[in-house]
């Protein structure tokens, strides 16, 4: 049984949560602030968090930025709730590590999509392999990504965008193929979550991150220099 952690202070809403996510199988804990949210999530170790942008005592975004760096706590999948829709809001939340972002009010339907499609891409890649382009290790077994013998964290869903542009090298992809075969559902006129993906991506990379190369107007394709 997967067990999923939703930090949201909106009582009625975690309620509304809670009860579907235990309703489709999966174990529920809930807080209600970012300090309390936090030490749970570093007790529990669950696989998703649903996580409240605007929190008492601890911000979201600060939570986010905690987990990630913590190794014990990296590869939790990281799912963002706001009541706010601006761009900048979405980018700041992927900028810190969010594998995905959904803004209030959204239906219970479509977040339970969404979670399905998150603990999907968090899944370990089988069978386990060894890719190598250029500087850039990958070893898919142990989810581990090497530039001359020093390892680079990434996020889950760094991680599969990653692999999709190294198994693919010298093809192009283009963001909606990108969308679907990373995150595993589409973002309805919204590819720009692809570009802010790649931006973090090639920043992480180093040098190693000039061999994805934007193909504009469609897409991103990686080759060895």
């Amino acid at each position: 049984m997967k067990t999923i952690l939703v930090i949201e202070d909106e009582r009625d809403l975690a309620e509304l949560i809670a009860f579907n996510l235990e309703k489709e199988g999966f174990r529920c804990l809930r807080e209600a602030d970012g300090t309390s949210g936090l030490e749970t999530a570093r007790s529990e170790l669950p696989d998703l968090i649903l996580l409240d942008l605007m929190l008492p005592g601890l911000m979201g975004t600060e939570i986010c930025k905690i987990l990630k760096k913590n190794e014990k706590t990296a590869t939790i999948p990281i799912m963002m709730l706001t009541a706010r829709g601006e761009e900048i809001d979405r980018v700041v939340g992927f900028e810190v590590g969010a594998d995905d972002y959904i803004v209030k009010p959204f239906s219970i339907r479509e977040l339970l999509l969404r979670i399905r499609a998150v603990l999907r891409r968090a899944a370990p890649a089988a069978p386990a392999c060894k890719l190598v382009i250029g500087p850039v290790h990958m070893d898919t077994e142990r989810h581990q990504v090497l530039i001359e013998n020093e390892e680079i964290t990434l996020t889950t869903t760094e991680f599969k965008l990653l692999l999709n542009l190294v198994e693919r090298r010298g093809r192009v992809q283009s963001r909606e193929t990108l969308l679907q075969d990373v995150w595993g559902y589409n973002y309805v006129g919204d590819t720009r979550t692809v570009d802010t993906h790649v931006t973090r991506l090639r920043t992480k990379l180093g040098q190693a991150g000039e061999m994805i190369k934007t193909i504009r107007g469609f897409g991103y394709k990686m080759e060895e220099q």
